[in-house]
């Protein structure tokens, strides 16, 4: 499917002793939440340093916005005006104050809004302690309120792309289901403008806000595409045991038990599947995403 771009990337690479990150292309819809999933070490974090111009010691070339290229980041005000990004906890240095992180972002960009921020600060519950002298210093917050701090500074900003490394890690249940409610109104409210690319390790709690994805293993991209071009691609099955032998080299992530196998097939098999008497359902993105994790991950795995 053709789509419209706000991030292209071609040969994006970055080695280190025991990793290389090799990305010939990247290609982010523009107008769209898009879920960069991988399991830990599988490179997210590099990328995304990459693209928010963290990291500069790579090699490629990316684009923003169709026009803006990275190579400028640092001393394009403009771009880094339309970017929102959120990070680490230490984001924010630990010894500010709420009060001195408005300051900042005061300073840093002309499309902060404070009423927006006071406002969000109250939406999320972060306890600010605004009556207090000083307000409340942000090494006093919890993780997860650090989080809820970076996400109100950035949607507290005029932007027109949101990159967001692991923001639910931190959340509890609630507030990840009210992170995925901002996301989407973020994306509505841009009306096709605007676009959010975030990681995560964990897709069943995104699931519901992610349009595309893009899965990534060992530094290299194994899968992607809209979420409901994957269920149309992919076949959940379940046969007995006595078919696990003409099956199982083309399950991907394949279960097996004394019961049978279980697993993700491409729907270009489905014939064989059901030749087999096997159960055929439609699979979630978080069944398809944990069978294509299983396949490509370099960590071993029992039967």
């Amino acid at each position: 499917m053709e789509f419209e771009r706000v991030i292209d990337g071609k040969n994006i690479s970055k080695k280190y002793k025991s990793f290389a990150l090799d990305l010939p292309k990247l290609e982010v819809p523009k107008g769209y939440a898009t879920a960069l999933i991988g399991e830990n070490g599988a490179g997210k974090t590099t990328l995304l340093n990459i693209l928010s111009g963290i990291r500069m010691d790579y090699k490629g070339e990316l684009t923003f916005f169709g026009t803006e290229k990275a190579g400028g980041f640092s001393e394009n005000q403009a771009m880094r005006e339309r970017i929102g990004y959120t990070g680490a906890s230490d984001y924010f240095m630990p010894e500010w104050s709420i009060k001195q992180v408005v300051t900042a972002n005061e300073v840093l960009f002309d499309g902060f809004h404070k009423d927006r921020f006071m406002t969000l600060i109250e939406d999320l519950n972060i306890p600010s302690d605004q009556g207090m002298k000083g307000w409340k210093k942000v090494s006093k917050l919890s993780d997860g309120n650090r989080m809820k701090l970076e996400i109100a500074s950035v949607l507290a900003r005029d932007t027109d792309l949101l990159i967001m490394d692991e923001p639910a890690s931190p959340l509890d249940p609630l507030m990840r289901d009210k992170l995925c409610d901002l996301i989407r109104d973020y994306i509505e409210e841009g009306e096709g403008e605007k676009s959010v690319f975030f990681s995560t390790h964990n897709i069943a709690d995104m699931e519901n806000v992610t349009d595309y994805v893009i899965l990534m293993e060992e530094g290299r991209i194994v899968e992607q595409g809209f979420t409901e071009e994957l269920k149309e691609k992919y076949i959940m099955v379940r046969a007995d045991a006595d078919q696990s032998d003409r099956l199982k080299d083309k399950i991907l992530g394949a279960h097996r038990s004394s019961f049978g196998i279980d697993g993700i097939m491409c729907r270009e098999d489905i014939d064989l599947a059901e030749s087999c008497g096997a159960a055929i359902e439609t699979p979630n993105l978080t069944e398809i995403v944990v069978a294509l994790m299983k396949t490509y991950t370099g960590l071993k795995l029992g039967e």
